[in-house]
């Protein structure tokens, strides 16, 4: 089986590239986010594409914002849109669907950017993830967690952690949150099949960060162990993030049961430049230049 996550930034914009994508990689599930479509316009655009490429798809969304996405070719039983209990700002919003796919727990999430540490989108933020890893406890041994975290797990899944500090995504709290969601047993298995690589799956689209390989890794496979032990490979598909009119994320891909395109590591292609050896290089977010 063959699952993968992608923030696409708009399903409407990218549209010309998920559906030849959908055909040159055959996923046979796919986690969808900030789609920015109500559900209603989700199946208007892609319903016929889909059901033609034998997708059922469920959808939790909502007009120009947010907006998460379900689709399978291998089952989509028990759908559930939204978390229960968890807070919203200050309606719920469109970032949690998940649903039973042949046999395995899988939950498409975008999970809230937070924007400020110690600001009431962060407070939002960490009470949302409390409110995840109360819903994963229900069933974590079957459980794959899939989407847009917005938190970088280490500084190892940033481009340089001196350029972060002050920012959200890799303060103490939202790590310690995504870990209590992980100490149900669930495993990084993107970075458990890659443990000392540079991975990135997010690059702002402004600065040339993206050709500079100035990452982050934000996008997340977490899986129940029983689910982990299947992996074969891993990795993240960097050929979508090129071109004309990507996302700013690319889709990470992982292979369970079989490794139809090999075991072909963490980025494709290479990145764009390559650093010289002991050259030295600072740089910084885009949001902090002057």
């Amino acid at each position: 089986m063959r699952i993968a996550t992608w923030n696409v930034n708009s399903v409407k914009q990218r549209l010309p590239r998920l559906l030849p994508w959908l055909d040159e990689r055959r996923p046979d599930v796919v986690c969808l986010q900030e789609t920015k479509l109500t559900a209603e316009a989700f199946g208007a655009l892609l319903g016929d594409p889909l059901r033609e490429r034998g997708y059922a798809f469920a959808t939790a969304g909502q007009p120009q914002w947010n907006g998460v996405a379900l689709l399978s070719r291998v089952g989509l039983d028990d759908v559930e849109t939204g978390i229960p209990g968890a807070p919203g700002f200050p309606d719920p919003e469109a970032r949690a669907v998940s649903a039973t796919c042949d046999g395995l727990r899988v939950h498409s999430l975008y999970v809230p950017n937070g924007r400020v540490p110690g600001s009431d989108h962060y407070h939002y933020k960490l009470a949302w993830l409390a409110a995840l890893r109360d819903l994963v406890a229900q069933r974590p041994g079957d459980a794959v967690v899939c989407g847009d975290m917005n938190i970088a797990p280490a500084d190892a899944d940033v481009f340089d952690p001196k350029a972060y500090v002050g920012q959200t995504h890799v303060t103490p709290p939202e790590r310690e949150a995504l870990q209590a969601l992980m100490d149900l047993g669930l495993r990084d298995v993107v970075r458990d099949r890659w443990p000392d690589e540079r991975i990135f799956t997010y690059w702002d689209y402004r600065a040339g960060m993206f050709h500079n390989d100035l990452g982050m890794r934000i996008d997340l496979v977490l899986a129940a162990a029983p689910v982990a032990r299947r992996v074969r490979a891993a990795w993240v598909d960097r050929h979508a993030r090129k071109g004309t009119g990507p996302s700013d994320h690319a889709p990470v891909v992982v292979d369970l049961d079989e490794a139809p395109d090999g075991d072909i590591g963490p980025v494709v292609p290479p990145p764009s430049v390559r650093r010289r050896p002991n050259a030295k290089r600072t740089a910084r977010l885009p949001q902090a230049r002057g």
